[in-house]
């Protein structure tokens, strides 16, 4: 349904190609002034062939058709701009567009989770509705987590789970993730994650030797040293928590073992021993 007067709803209805031309006049206007002007947007009706009375009361009532599209943690934006353009018939490329109007930082501000949202939004529309929903999440966690909302603060730790959210195995490793990253920054040592590097369209990709020395993006944490100036990818609550408060632990080093999960190491040495 569009945006705009009785007359003008009418005036649509008309042009439907499946609805017999001038179906809908004066009488049925005049109803609509009682019984309420319809919602914007795709509507669902719910019946099949209502009365026009019965149209009439469930255009002003139905509710707002909706999709749910999920992020998932450690997904990038470019992933998930494709899952929503496929899902609610948009362009990615607008998404991106309206995305880059709504958002301060390229990368990790939409928050990983499902989301239910009403079919019939622009691109424009859809992200302004994201960005209201993410910002909002952020203040409320920000302060709930740290007493007071800093946005440059925050969104600098948002920056460090993103890192935890790619490198460990499970939640339970996420503080000690956390831990090392914060242990290598005290020492002025490169983080040195692969997981930085699964940034963008490269989310899925395996890091190669050859990305890391050739990719000159500031996500790669081997070439660049601290904390990349935006997140890589989205960071789930776990991660976020994990790197306010990380493990009392000293390890620099940790590599994937034979259970999917990671062995720590406070030395080098012990560290290649761990291959």
């Amino acid at each position: 349904m569009p945006k705009g007067s009785i007359k003008s709803i009418i005036t649509y209805l008309n042009g439907i190609k499946d609805i017999p031309p001038n179906q809908f006049g004066k009488l049925d206007a005049f109803a609509m002034q009682f019984i309420g002007t319809p919602q914007s947007g795709f509507v669902d009706l719910g019946m099949e062939n209502p009365t026009r009375l019965e149209f009439l009361k469930k255009l002003s009532t139905a509710k707002a058709a909706t999709k749910e599209i999920t992020l998932i943690p450690g997904e990038t934006l470019y992933f998930f701009l494709q899952d929503v353009a496929k899902t609610f018939g948009l362009d990615s490329q607008k998404l991106q567009e309206s995305y880059d109007t709504y958002f301060h930082l390229p990368e990790g501000i939409i928050v990983p989770e499902t989301y239910k949202l009403p079919l019939g939004l622009s691109e424009d529309q859809f992200m302004k509705l994201l960005s209201q929903m993410s910002y909002k999440w952020h203040e409320n966690t920000a302060t709930q987590l740290m007493g007071v909302y800093d946005r440059d603060k925050w969104f600098y730790y948002v920056s460090i789970a993103s890192i935890v959210q790619k490198e460990a195995a499970n939640i339970d490793e996420m503080p000690i993730v956390a831990a090392v990253v914060f242990n290598r920054l005290k020492l002025g040592m490169p983080l040195q994650m692969d997981g930085s590097l699964n940034y963008g369209e490269y989310s899925h990709q395996k890091v190669t030797p050859e990305r890391i020395r050739n990719d000159t993006n500031v996500c790669n944490t081997y070439k660049y040293k601290g904390i990349p100036p935006y997140p890589c990818t989205s960071a789930s609550i776990q991660a976020i928590k994990a790197v306010l408060n990380p493990a009392n632990v000293e390890y620099l080093y940790f590599v994937r073992n034979k259970n999917g999960t990671h062995t720590f190491s406070k030395t080098y040495q012990d560290h290649k021993s761990n291959f």
